[in-house]
């Protein structure tokens, strides 16, 4: 059977399994809810990135892993190992990169509001670059710079003003977002002309991110147009050569068989005609370009495993099945109505002839997974799998209604591994002074 996860296949058992890991065994070893998630897939992707980088830029660039999308010291180590620098956008994330053993060099600090002591926090580490969002950010980095007696290292984020087909919250690129400085309004220009009078930071380059989960080349390929033009502009009136560009990520993915995203290789190839051709055109040099992938890198590598708990029918109605998480470990379904692939574990061949809808154990109607989606036809206590939660899943998890987060369990040269342990009561407890 040809699942949406090309690490997934069914065992001589019947069951389902990851990179030949049988995921029944795994979720009677460590329980459910648990997330596994694929190392070799993971490299996998690293490697696609960096080849193509490679192939359409003749090396002049760097991927980025955009760690929000699954941040845990595992995933720092394992991006580290294939050569990417990192995307942080909190003080928590870029803690947890250098302890990790990240480089600071090779991190680059986003976020619409970093604040103070994150900023100084990102300087006397002296991370890689930080990417200014707005003047007041500047003005704040360039006094944090003269008080450290350094140079800080920046790159501007632009908003393009392209509406990209998605989503309307994670949509960033359009001229009404709480991102960057925008270039219709003048905003940007006036941007580059207070950090050029600024004493105490370099401007290293330009940025733009126009949303996630983008299935088509053109918004792609308009944002590269006109964030290359932006480049010829600012030499013209600035005398400024862009050294970098980073063109963001936001390439769509597989949740379910009806998306249909495209391929890297199509879409590095695309960008990089635009990129120098516009250079040509406006005569300024290739700058050196980055790209910052983060769910098309780790979504399709990861599944979400629970136990059936119970099912409910309601005759001519629906048909729910409860598992025992929800929300907590995945809130994408209450947060963008998100689409899933659920299968059972225990019978992956069956007909996936019952429309069901999964619903969490959380004390909320919204607590789903999703809502008439095709199953197997389980039983209570049978083991499913969500597929495609690699991205954004850990990473928004919560302990709402005090449920601990689950772990997360790497399948590394066919073994189990745990990265991230389950949570207990008593860690949910710590911060607790009463």
């Amino acid at each position: 059977m040809q699942f949406i996860m090309d690490c997934l296949n069914v065992n001589e058992n019947g069951n389902l399994e990851m990179s030949g890991c049988d995921l029944v065994k795994i979720a009677k070893e460590f329980g459910t809810p648990a997330y596994v998630v694929d190392d070799a897939t993971i490299r996998n992707n690293c490697k696609k990135y960096n080849d193509s980088i490679k192939k359409y830029y003749d090396g002049n660039g760097r991927a980025i892993y955009a760690s929000k999308a699954l941040s845990c010291k595992y995933m720092y180590k394992l991006v580290n190992e294939e050569g990417f620098g990192i995307d942080v956008v909190s003080g928590g994330e870029l803690y947890a990169a250098l302890s990790a053993g990240f480089p600071a060099d090779k991190i680059y600090f986003h976020g619409n509001n970093k604040t103070p002591d994150e900023l100084k926090y990102a300087l006397e580490n002296n991370i890689g670059r930080i990417m200014v969002d707005n003047a007041l950010e500047l003005s704040r980095i360039n006094e944090i710079a003269g008080e450290l007696k350094i140079k800080a290292n920046i790159i501007i984020r632009i908003t393009p003003g392209i509406d990209a087909s998605t989503h309307d919250f994670i949509k960033t690129g359009q001229i009404d977002s709480k991102f960057g400085a925008v270039l219709e309004t003048g905003e940007a220009d006036d941007l580059v002309a207070l950090a050029v009078k600024a004493e105490n930071v370099c401007i290293k380059g330009f940025h733009c991110h126009i949303g996630s989960q983008i299935f088509d080349l053109e918004p792609f390929e308009h944002a590269a147009e006109v964030m290359m033009n932006f480049i010829g502009d600012v030499k013209e009136k600035y005398g400024i050569i862009t050294d970098e560009l980073d063109l963001g990520g936001g390439f769509g993915i597989r949740y379910t068989e009806d998306d249909n995203p495209s391929d890297l290789g199509e879409y590095m190839n695309a960008v990089s005609k635009v990129v120098k051709r516009v250079a040509k055109e406006r005569d300024v040099k290739l700058p050196f370009i980055i790209v910052e992938p983060g769910r098309s890198m780790v979504a399709e590598a990861g599944l979400t495993l629970y136990s059936v708990g119970t099912i409910k029918n309601i005759p001519n109605i629906r048909t729910y099945v409860s598992i025992d998480g929800g929300m907590t470990d995945n809130p994408r379904y209450i947060l963008y109505q998100s689409r899933y692939t659920a299968v059972s574990a225990e019978n992956p061949l069956a007909p996936q002839d019952k429309t069901v809808t999964i619903a969490g154990k959380c004390c909320e109607s919204g607590d789903l997974i999703g809502k008439d989606m095709p199953l197997n036809d389980v039983k209570v206590g049978e083991i499913i799998a969500i597929l495609s939660t690699g991205a954004y899943n850990y990473s928004m998890s919560s302990n709402y209604n005090r449920v601990p987060r689950p772990p997360i369990i790497m399948i590394k040269d066919g073994k189990p591994t745990v990265a991230v342990r389950r949570e207990t009561y008593d860690d949910m407890l710590k911060c607790d002074m009463f």
